[in-house]
């Protein structure tokens, strides 16, 4: 197959991968929608219990959670501590309509088949081109989206975190549009500064710790999104959990790709630091995400004040990869936004 051949198969399985993506996402709505509502209730005053149980205490309520878990029909309580230490019941969610939970199914596979064509476009646009498939903005964002959805899922496959998945699926499909609308470059080679191992190592840090970034972005959107009491968004605590296991894994990998970037600078340019906008910006971004995480450590924040704070972080590194190369030159202006 020749280069041009594989340039336009790329390009086909990126339209392939929004397809699926929007697909996706439809059926985790779906199962949002006519999934049952939940409470807002912090996990450190909930001891779950099974239907009829007029008390129980937490070693008991953790035991009837486990054998609840097992009957996916049987319906789940959890038991509320009240000031006068007595437990009461309260309902969170019956089993689910068999329609809800095979459209989850449903979206899991299609999420699957849309990570699958997004992998072969990468794959196909690299052969192309003969080289590392992400010399330029197109081909950045396109991994990144990739690596979004990869955090996504490999995420649920330890946990249930399904409740993210018409929100993350969006994005990823959302993202790829612009990066074709928008970024769009044909396959070809790169710019001397770019033709060096360094591209394989810095950039792919970059990738993966944006991917992982980007879920946690979307968890921390959510969180400011849900209110109090019952909601069919999942609960603020489990979303502040994926956030920051998320950013605990993302950080260093972030710390990597401006460390390896300066090194990659030293060698392309004769200096680590050059006051270039990409390198501030992605140094105001390790900055951000470093106050989020000292301030969960030191100061002991949770909740709101802490998802702000990770979320002007966000907002940092989304001005770093898309405000930069629209609308500030630089040394790295070698994204070829047409």
């Amino acid at each position: 197959m020749s280069a041009e051949q594989l340039a336009e198969l790329s390009d086909l399985f990126v339209v392939a991968a929004v397809l699926l993506y929007v697909f996706a996402m439809v059926a985790f709505a779906f199962e949002l929608a006519f999934g049952r509502a939940r409470p807002n209730k912090a996990e450190a005053d909930r001891v779950p219990v099974t239907v009829g149980a007029p008390e129980a205490d937490a070693a008991a309520g953790m035991a009837a959670w486990e054998a609840a878990k097992a009957d996916a029909a049987g319906e789940v309580h959890f038991a509320v501590k009240a000031d006068s230490g007595a437990y009461g019941a309260m309902p969170v969610r019956s089993g689910r309509s068999s329609g809800a939970a095979k459209a989850g199914l449903v979206a899991l596979g299609l999420a699957w088949l849309g990570w699958a064509a997004n992998l072969a476009a990468i794959a196909t646009r690299g052969l192309s081109a003969d080289r590392w498939p992400w010399g330029n903005m197109y081909e950045f964002v396109v991994a990144i989206c990739f690596a979004a959805v990869t955090a996504f899922l490999g995420t649920q496959l330890r946990h249930n975190v399904r409740f993210l998945g018409a929100f993350v699926m969006v994005t990823a499909a959302l993202g790829l549009g612009f990066a074709v609308k928008v970024f769009y470059t044909a396959a070809g080679p790169v710019v001397p500064a770019l033709n060096s191992y360094w591209i394989a190592i810095h950039v792919t840090a970059a990738i993966l710790a944006t991917g992982l970034l980007t879920l946690a972005g979307v968890s921390g959107i959510l969180y400011l999104l849900r209110g109090d009491g019952m909601s069919r968004l999942p609960a603020r605590a489990d979303l502040e959990r994926v956030a920051h296991r998320a950013i605990v894994l993302a950080f260093p990998l972030w710390t990597f790709a401006v460390i390896a970037g300066a090194l990659w600078a030293d060698r392309a340019w004769g200096r680590y630091w050059g006051w270039d906008p990409k390198e501030v910006w992605s140094f105001i971004t390790w900055v951000a995400y470093a106050a989020y995480l000292h301030a969960r450590v030191t100061a002991g924040w949770r909740g709101k004040a802490a998802t702000i704070v990770q979320l002007v972080a966000f907002g940092c590194l989304l001005f770093n990869l898309i405000g930069v190369n629209l609308f500030i030159q630089g040394l790295h202006g070698y994204a070829d936004v047409n």
